[in-house]
Formats: C-alpha cells, sequence, structure tokens
C-alpha cells in the first residue's frame, strides 16, 4: 500500500510512503544456516585479531565497486573463494559486497535502491535481492565486506557480514558514528573526501562510547537503540582532493594521531579512489609498494582493491546492453590482474 496523503504542512515534498517488510520477514524469507552463522562468527573473530596484531596475515578486502549483477558477482566470488583459500595462511581475504552507494549530488545509488537499474527504486526488491546474494557469497565461504550507508539497513542483512566501512562522505555523520557503535562487525572508518584524518579517527573514538539513537527493532517497530560500543573501530586512509595519503609519511602521521588517541597503530590503506587518483591502472603500483612496506610496518593490517571480472567502468544505460563483468560505478582492474597481484603479494609476504 502507497500512501500518498497531503496537507498543507506534512510532507508537502514527499511524493509517496511505501510501507518496507520488517527485517524479521526477510531473516523469514532468506534464512542464515547454522553453518554461515558460525562461519561469519568466526571470520568476525578473524579480523578483530588481525585489527588487534595478534594475526600477522594481512587483510584484504577486494571485489566490485558495486554489486549490479548477480550474475557476474557470484561468478566473481567463486573464482575468488579459490584464490583466497590458496592464500589463507597468509592472508585473509573478504569480497567487497557493496549494494550502497553514497553520492555526491546525484547518480545511481545501489543495488538496494535501484536493482532493476532503470529508476523504478523498486526497494523491496533489493533488500531481497541482497540478502540473497549475500547468502550465496556466504556459501562459497569467504567472508563478505560492504559499506553501510542506510542506517537501517544493518537490520535487514548485517549478520551476513563479516566486515563494514562507513565511508569518507558520512565518516564525519553523527547517525553513522551512533549507527556503528551497535553494530556487531568489525567497522572502518575512512577518511574524509578531502583527505582529512582526524574526523575519522574521531569516528572511531564516537562508535568506542555507549550511545542511545532512534532506530527499528527486528519487526522494524520504530525503536529506541541503546548500544555497548563497538571497540573493533579502525582508520581506513583512501586519499582525498588533497591527494592520495598512502606513502610513508602519511602513515606514520596517522599510525602516530592513533597512538595520540590511545588506539592501536594498525590502519588499512585502500589503494583506489584518491589513492589511486581515481585511475584504476595505478591501483596495482599502491598495492605493490605497500606489499614491499608491510614487513617494516605491521601496523599496515590491511588492503582494499576495487576489482571486477574485466577491466575499466561502463556508463549505466539499457540494462540489457551492459557488458558482463565491467562496473558501471568505479572503474575496476580486471580479474586477470587481482589473481596476479594477490598470488604475488603472497609470495613476498613469506619471504
Amino acid at each position: 500500500m502507497v500512501r500518498t496523503e497531503k496537507s498543507e504542512l506534512h510532507n508537502v515534498r514527499v511524493e509517496s510512503i511505501t510501507p518496507l517488510d520488517p527485517p524479521s520477514e526477510y531473516w523469514r524469507r532468506f534464512p542464515s544456516s547454522d553453518a554461515i552463522k558460525q562461519q561469519v562468527a568466526g571470520h568476525r573473530r578473524q579480523v578483530e585479531d588481525i585489527l588487534d596484531g595478534r594475526d600477522e596475515r594481512m587483510l584484504l578486502i577486494v571485489g566490485p565497486c558495486s554489486i549490479h549483477d548477480p550474475e557476474v558477482g557470484l561468478e566473481y566470488a567463486k573464482r575468488l573463494s579459490v584464490l583466497a583459500k590458496d592464500v589463507e595462511d597468509r592472508i585473509l581475504v573478504a569480497m567487497r559486497v557493496y549494494f550502497e552507494k553514497p553520492r555526491t549530488t546525484v547518480g545511481w545509488k545501489g543495488y538496494i535502491n535501484d536493482p532493476h537499474l532503470n529508476g523504478t527504486y523498486d526497494v523491496k526488491e533489493g533488500m531481497a535481492r541482497a540478502r540473497q546474494f549475500l547468502i550465496e557469497v556466504c556459501e562459497t565461504g569467504l567472508p563478505t565486506a560492504t559499506e553501510f550507508l542506510e542506517p537501517f539497513a544493518p537490520q535487514y542483512f548485517g549478520d551476513l557480514v563479516t566486515w563494514g566501512a562507513i565511508g569518507a562522505r558520512t565518516t564525519e555523520s553523527q547517525t553513522h558514528r551512533l549507527m556503528a557503535s551497535g553494530l556487531s562487525m568489525p567497522i572502518g572508518f575512512k577518511n574524509g573526501t578531502g583527505g582529512t584524518v582526524e574526523i575519522a579517527v574521531d569516528g572511531i573514538m564516537a562508535a568506542r562510547a555507549e550511545h542511545v539513537f532512534l532506530g527499528i527493532d527486528d519487526d522494524g517497530v520504530a525503536s529506541v537503540v541503546r548500544t555497548k560500543g563497538n571497540p573493533a573501530g579502525h582508520l581506513i586512509l583512501r586519499g582525498g582532493k588533497t591527494g592520495p595519503n598512502y606513502d610513508a609519511k602519511s602513515v606514520a602521521a596517522a599510525q602516530k594521531m592513533l597512538q595520540d588517541r590511545g588506539l592501536e597503530p594498525n590502519l588499512i590503506v585502500d589503494c583506489s579512489h584518491g589513492n589511486s587518483n581515481k585511475d584504476h591502472k595505478r591501483q596495482k603500483t599502491v598495492f605493490n609498494e605497500l606489499i614491499e612496506r608491510r614487513a617494516a610496518n605491521k601496523g599496515l593490517v590491511g588492503l582494499m582493491l576495487e576489482s571486477n571480472l574485466n577491466e575499466g567502468s561502463q556508463t549505466l544505460g539499457e540494462p540489457s546492453e551492459l557488458e558482463y563483468g565491467v562496473s558501471i560505478t568505479d572503474a575496476c582492474i580486471g580479474w586477470d590482474e587481482t589473481d596476479e597481484l594477490v598470488r604475488s603479494a603472497y609470495g613476498k609476504l613469506g619471504a
């Protein structure tokens, strides 16, 4: 049922309001198996151990900039699961499964918002497909990684996510810091789009505290949510308008800032976005340099790569005419290059 009630004072600029089924209904339709529940819990512990330095493996978060075609995404997951098993003693590989895309102005806002890629905004179907896809990825044995944008979204599929991020556009948002304080998985805070690291560190500190905010319960009822605080918050360097920040000096400055706030000097570096100057071909250079430096700086606990079956990106047009395996958001490196980079890193990390 779509509500279209209008008045001179209330919902003046709202076209319609469509009820969304509660999280419990999506869990019923797309249940998580006991095996997946144990797997996700185990992967979360492994990520936390890496972040805290108890596990000397490197965390690698790799995958498409965004999921827009589940067939492509699942083929990628199956390939990645094989690679992940081959390197698991030195690298914990998690797949990027990004359904929500923040926008500076306008544009396609992700698979949940518009799963048909045609401006019909079938969010009910998008949420269902997102949960179903996460289950399929988990069934390959991979940990999943995503960015949380809509504050209610974690209630619908957070139980299937190993690692989460608060993006550069929302890292200073109080709403997202409060949300992160109650999330059940480790959460990375990216530095701001301008390159400022301090706001991300502030976000980590805020998320560690207890908070009270407005949210929904499992039945979708508006509720007062009281959190315990999330001790697994950490920093992600992704560069910004001021340029890259993966160089040794920038990393050292970020680590000192963490230590000065009483936090472990461990962080993740995103090889894409500002650190590659938005040139996907430069991800390889950034990645290899950081792998070389990791031996001297164990605080570089993780890296991020944007990768898809095929290289580059394409403009979203008629869905039936899209090229298979090519991103419709940020340009990505292709699978062959991804496989080569990860296997090369595996050898270097064991040297």
